[in-house]
Order: C-alpha cells, then sequence, then structure tokens
C-alpha cells in the first residue's frame, strides 16, 4: 500500500496561511495609504490602527499557548477564518476609527488562531516528509500577499479604499474555503528523550530572543508602511507593485531557506537574513527612485519568513524550555512596540522610520553574530520540525 500523498495537507495550509496572514494580517498594507489619501485617516492613526492588529496577534498567540486544546480544533479553525473574513468586509462600513481599531484588534486574534492551528497541524502531520514540504506551505503567506497586493493593485485606479476591503474578504473568503477541511493535530504523547544530556543553553537562547524580538520591532515598521513610503516619490502604482514583489519572493524564500541549512549553520544564516533585510529596508530611505524600490521588495520579502524559520529551527534546537513560545512572544511585542516608536517620525514622513527599522534590525545581527560565538553546532540536528513537548505553542 502507497502512502496517501502529503500534497492535499500542504495546500488547505498553505491556503489557510494566504487568508490568516498574507491577506488578514498584511492587506492593511497597501491599502494604508487609499485610506489616507481618500478616508483621512491620519499616519499616526494609522500606525495606531497596526498597533492594535499586533496586540489581537499576541492576544490570540497567548490564547494558543495557554489552552492547548486550541490548536486541535477544527472549529477554532473555521470559526477563525469566519472572523477575520467579516472583519475584512466590515472595514469598509464605518468612518470611525474606534470602530476600525476594534476590527483590526480582532483580526489580528483570528490571525493569530489561523497561524498556530496551521502551522500545528502542518509540522504534525508533515514530520516524516522532506523539510521542503513545510517550507511550501509556510510560501502560503507569501502567496495570500501578492495576491491581496495585486488585487489592490488593480483597484485602485478603478474604485476606492472600500472595495479594496470589500475584495480583500472576498479573496480570504475563497481561502478559507480552499482549507475549510484541513485537519489539525492530533493529541500525542510526548517522545522519549532518554540518552540525551542536558546541555546549559541560556546564554545562547538569550542572544537569540533578544536577536528575533528586535526584528520583530523592525520588520513590522517596513510591513505596515513600506508600500506608503515608496509611494511618497514613486509613481501611484510603484508602491503597491512592490507589495506584490514583497509576496511573490516570500511564496519560495521559507523552502530555500530550509535548504541552505543543510550546508551552513543556522546562526550563519540568521545572521546573512538579518543584514540583507536591513539593506531592504533602508534602500528606498537612502536612494530612491523605482529600481531601488522593487529591489527593496524582493530583499524583504526573501527575508522576512525566513528569519522566523530560521529563528524557530535555532530555538528548538538548541531544546530550551518552550522556545518557541518564548521566541514567538518576543516577536509579537516587538511587532507591537514597532509602529509605536516610530509614530513621532512619521509627521516628517517615512524614510526616518525606514531608517530607524533597518537600524533595529542591524542590531538583531549584532545579537546573531553574538549568537555564533561559540554556538553549540553539535546539538543542531536540522529537522525544520518542532519538537512533540513544543509543537502546541508554535
Amino acid at each position: 500500500m502507497t502512502a496517501p500523498s502529503p500534497w492535499p495537507h500542504v495546500g488547505r495550509a498553505a491556503a489557510s496561511l494566504a487568508a490568516g496572514m498574507g491577506v488578514g494580517r498584511f492587506v492593511y498594507t497597501p491599502i494604508l495609504p487609499l485610506m489616507q489619501a481618500r478616508a483621512g485617516l491620519s499616519a499616526g492613526a494609522g500606525a495606531h490602527l497596526a498597533t492594535a492588529n499586533y496586540v489581537g496577534y499576541l492576544a490570540g498567540a497567548l490564547a494558543g499557548i495557554a489552552l492547548p486544546a486550541l490548536v486541535r480544533s477544527r472549529s477554532v479553525l473555521r470559526g477563525s477564518l469566519l472572523l477575520l473574513t467579516a472583519t475584512l468586509a466590515a472595514m469598509p462600513a464605518t468612518h470611525s476609527t474606534t470602530v476600525w481599531t476594534v476590527l483590526r484588534l480582532l483580526a489580528g486574534a483570528a490571525s493569530a488562531l489561523v497561524f498556530v492551528v496551521a502551522v500545528s497541524a502542518l509540522l504534525h502531520h508533515l514530520r516524516e516528509h522532506p523539510p521542503h514540504l513545510p517550507g511550501r506551505a509556510f510560501g502560503g503567506v507569501g502567496a495570500g500577499i501578492a495576491l491581496s497586493g495585486a488585487l489592490v493593485l488593480a483597484l485602485r485606479t478603478v474604485a476606492d479604499w472600500r472595495a479594496a476591503w470589500w475584495a480583500s474578504a472576498a479573496l480570504s473568503a475563497v481561502l478559507a474555503a480552499a482549507s475549510w477541511n484541513l485537519r489539525p493535530e492530533a493529541p500525542s504523547s510526548p517522545r522519549p528523550t532518554a540518552g540525551i544530556a542536558p546541555v546549559r543553553t541560556h546564554r545562547w537562547f538569550g542572544a537569540l530572543f533578544i536577536a528575533y524580538t528586535l526584528e520583530g520591532v523592525g520588520y513590522i515598521v517596513a510591513g505596515t508602511f513600506l508600500v506608503a513610503a515608496i509611494g511618497q516619490d514613486s509613481p501611484g502604482w510603484v508602491g503597491s507593485g512592490a507589495w506584490v514583489l514583497v509576496g511573490l519572493a516570500a511564496v519560495p524564500s521559507s523552502a530555500l531557506w530550509a535548504r541552505l541549512a543543510h550546508r551552513r549553520s543556522l546562526p550563519d544564516l540568521l545572521l546573512a537574513a538579518l543584514v540583507v533585510q536591513a539593506v531592504g529596508i533602508a534602500l528606498p530611505a537612502l536612494v530612491g527612485g523605482v529600481a531601488a524600490a522593487l529591489v527593496s521588495a524582493v530583499l524583504f520579502g526573501a527575508t522576512f519568513l525566513g528569519v522566523s524559520t530560521l529563528a524557530l529551527a535555532t530555538g528548538a534546537a538548541l531544546r530550551f524550555p518552550r522556545s518557541v513560545a518564548l521566541l514567538t512572544a518576543g516577536y509579537s511585542v516587538g511587532q507591537i512596540l514597532g509602529p509605536l516608536l516610530v509614530a513621532p517620525l512619521l509627521h516628517g514622513g517615512y524614510r526616518p522610520a525606514l531608517l530607524l527599522a533597518a537600524l533595529v534590525v542591524l542590531t538583531a545581527a549584532s545579537a546573531t553574530a553574538v549568537l555564533r560565538i561559540g554556538f553549540p553546532h553539535h546539538m543542531v540536528v536540522v529537522r525544520h520540525t518542532v519538537p512533540e513537548g513544543q509543537r502546541e505553542s508554535v
């Protein structure tokens, strides 16, 4: 008897990640300039809406950690997809910043629950398959970004910001339907760890935690304001087009970084990804022009998922207790702080915010360079899956 093909599971997981993250979470980035131009949304209010979404995401992630049964529930997945789609459809129904804040808060919580259920299911059911398969499913985030960005790009000249939100809700509904029958993780017993000697990894994990938290700060500033920043000095289509490129570059990135980890150490790759990302974030602020904007989009898209993949794999390889939960919490806190830190800089445009974000990511790279010193490479077995005892906390 032949084993069932893993590709249907990969496809459903990719669709759920595309809906929950690529559309539900990140479609705000290309719509933000439209809301500022046609809905009277100020730069400061735009930053606060972004922060509300990240607070909701942190709340949803913590709920998944505190209540592991949520991670294994198909009802939670389906309910979160429905809630997410409803919040997208409701955005054009009001001009109230308060209501928008509540909707983005709910969307963030729903996105987090979709993410933890989908990733848990993905790693659980594909743990015996080649590591590039989970990487391809993670590419669903990039596909969702590209699809939603293309929608906004197509609509910006023929419709207003309301149509962009409604189209995004329709896309989310289609992706939710494609992922409706995703099988969540089944309850399982922890695998025995006999024969594995305990190793003190606190100092290395501390450097990793600092680096990943700082990455949350820097990456989210670019993820929120990159389109608006590019649109300040370029033709209107360039900003939305750059966001489509971000998504397209992100589609294969996790699988590619996973393959590279067979040849180089995880800290080396994480350091390289952070440096490349910092360059990509700073480029439109330092150079300007269409070419710089497009190169920036490719560099950012090729690294932001890869950094997450490499950081979580490094934490799991260190066998630090509940490393994935701790790293995810630090990353989420960084995302909340990012828009708040740059909000005072937005009155003079977006260039200072991008430069600060690039500096923060370079600081994260410095922490990763410390991680490389004395890193216990002998402990690392590249599997690209999360240990059984930590899988519920992804």
